[in-house]
């Protein structure tokens, strides 16, 4: 299986790499193989019998760079935006090996010679949880689970021709962002070094350098609906659809960034059966059955726009809360992408600290939005 995935990684960068037109100019990209190793995290004892040696693995990228074609670009110092595709032995037997895809960013800093990566995706693991055949891997839930990784890496291009070289640390973390219990989660801190070659390197453009000016935007307001699925943290307990619904206004302060104030509720079905079965198994526990299981919170965030995708962070507290599940203080991130003018959608993540309870997707409406989007060319 491992030779089989090596074989469609590769092929998959050919034909991504040969899918270009004759007619289209030639795209400055890179090529990146990396060698991984280092260790699993214990973020949660629940997972210390999971930690029993050290993970290996390779990761792949394709890199297509950027010169300043869009003002964005310029603001964030050229960023890359490219695909990769990682195999990790997790090297326990619980555990067993994770094969995962992603979309990614490349930032870069100090004469272009440190790069931070973020890449996003999902994750196909060997070994998931199975009450009969493995039910020590309390990790993994799910075969399919999302996944995110942050790469710094010390880069020299042009070594040696189009070869160059790279080596740095990794954080690859998988979680099913509990659509179905167990959900504990693995984060891999890892060592990687590697090697990088560049694409029609001779057909480099000049940096295009933006005036800088100032830009803002007057405040909107946005609703937005999101959808998904989750299970209490108790195993077994059932797969049920949340809702949650939001309405927030947004303040653009300049080409990077927005901040948001809103309130949102919450109906979690999948509380009302944890409200169920506390009443009926832990009288203790005060739960009487007849609680509300809705919830309403009010938050404060922050958008980083990348052209018209963004990334969202945002901190809630609830004001209605008479389920004490988890933590009154939760926390939401994720991305969205702009549709329209007005039209917007979103994935997300919301968690109680690094305790995710559910992702979803999400269909907004801005309000007034983006009037100038399309002139000012972001």
């Amino acid at each position: 299986m491992y030779k089989s995935f090596l074989f469609l990684i590769v092929f998959a960068f050919a034909k991504a790499l040969t899918a270009q037109s004759q007619e289209e100019p030639a795209k400055v990209a890179t090529l990146d193989v990396s060698y991984l190793y280092g260790s699993i995290l214990q973020h949660n004892p629940d997972i210390s019998h999971l930690i029993t040696g050290h993970p290996t693995g390779f990761l792949f990228s394709y890199n297509r760079k950027t010169f300043g074609e869009e003002e964005w670009q310029s603001r964030f110092n050229y960023p890359d935006w490219g695909v990769s595709a990682a195999y990790q032995d997790l090297n326990n037997e619980f555990l067993g090996e994770a094969f995962s895809f992603y979309g990614h960013y490349n930032f870069h800093f100090f004469n272009r010679n440190l790069q931070f990566r973020i890449g996003q995706g999902f994750a196909y693991m060997t070994k998931p949880f199975d009450l009969e055949t493995n039910p020590r891997n309390n990790a993994y839930g799910t075969r399919i689970t999302s996944s995110t990784y942050l790469n710094a890496v010390y880069r020299k291009e042009n070594i040696a021709g189009n070869l160059g070289a790279h080596a740095g640390v990794s954080i690859i973390h998988y979680s099913n962002a509990n659509v179905r219990a167990p959900n504990n989660s693995t984060n891999s801190w890892l060592f990687n070094v590697g090697l990088n070659y560049t694409l029609n390197g001779d057909q480099t453009p000049e940096f295009k350098t933006w005036e800088r000016r100032p830009y803002s935007e007057p405040i909107s307001v946005n609703a937005i609906a999101r959808l998904g699925f989750n299970e209490s943290d108790y195993r077994g307990s059932g797969q049920y659809p949340f809702y949650d619904f939001s309405i927030y206004a947004d303040k653009r302060i300049n080409l990077k960034s927005s901040l948001h104030a809103g309130t949102e509720l919450f109906v979690g079905t999948f509380l009302k059966e944890y409200r169920d079965y506390q009443a009926a198994s832990f009288p203790e526990s005060g739960l009487t059955g007849e609680e509300d299981f809705r919830r309403v919170g009010v938050f404060v965030g922050h958008e980083l726009h990348l052209n018209k995708t963004s990334v969202l962070t945002q901190f809630g507290y609830y004001a209605y809360w008479p389920i004490e599940f988890e933590s009154r203080i939760y926390n939401r991130i994720g991305l969205q992408r702009r549709l329209s003018d007005h039209v917007f959608a979103s994935m997300t993540v919301k968690s109680h600290g690094a305790k995710a309870e559910g992702v979803s997707l999400g269909i907004g409406y801005r309000l007034d939005a983006f009037k100038d989007i399309t002139k000012r060319n972001l």
